[in-house]
């Protein structure tokens, strides 16, 4: 069971830690981390996200993200997530922090409340697509896409990319 520390409206940690579970169910506000990978042609690299997950599955999303469990920091959670889901490790060194977005969603009928505070970095690579690895079922591949092609598919609305309007606003200003 992953156990996550409660948040309160302004970021700032209240002492509490409840399980993940319990973190959606009642809404409470926790953080979040969010890793674009961009490469020297100015790809971003998207991840599709595996079928099995309960929140937009088989979309495609940002190249790595995950919740901060209880007594992470922002970094260490960043490189958990990286390895976790894509399966390469990355130093927090090279992660190159945009900014936090406070952000409310809604999903299953009001089941799942995702209040959160995203921390959102920058890593400027160019691993190669057989770098990465998928061992947590998360995943299901990942793609390098233009930067321009990313851009029509927002503005566009493209129905398998999950919606992070300024989370990709922010990203489209620090490329």
């Amino acid at each position: 069971m992953e156990y996550i520390d409660v948040l309160d409206e302004n970021g700032n940690n209240t002492g509490e830690v409840r399980s993940r579970d319990e973190v959606h169910e009642k809404g409470l506000w926790h953080r979040s981390v969010h890793v674009w990978f961009v490469n020297e042609n100015n790809e971003v690299l998207l991840q599709l996200r595996s079928k099995s997950k309960e929140i937009n599955p088989g979309s495609w999303d940002i190249s790595a993200a995950g919740h901060a469990v209880a007594g992470d920091e922002s970094i260490e959670a960043a490189e958990r997530e990286i390895f976790e889901e894509i399966g390469v490790v990355i130093s927090g060194n090279q992660l190159v922090f945009l900014g936090q977005i406070k952000k409310t969603s809604i999903h299953k009928d009001g089941l799942y409340i995702n209040n959160q505070f995203d921390d959102i970095y920058l890593v400027k690579t160019n691993l190669k697509l057989s770098d990465f690895k998928f061992n947590d079922g998360e995943v299901e591949k990942v793609e390098y896409i233009p930067l321009e092609t990313l851009k029509e598919w927002v503005k566009n609305g493209k129905t398998d990319l999950v919606p992070h309007p300024d989370e990709y606003e922010l990203l489209f200003k620090s490329i």
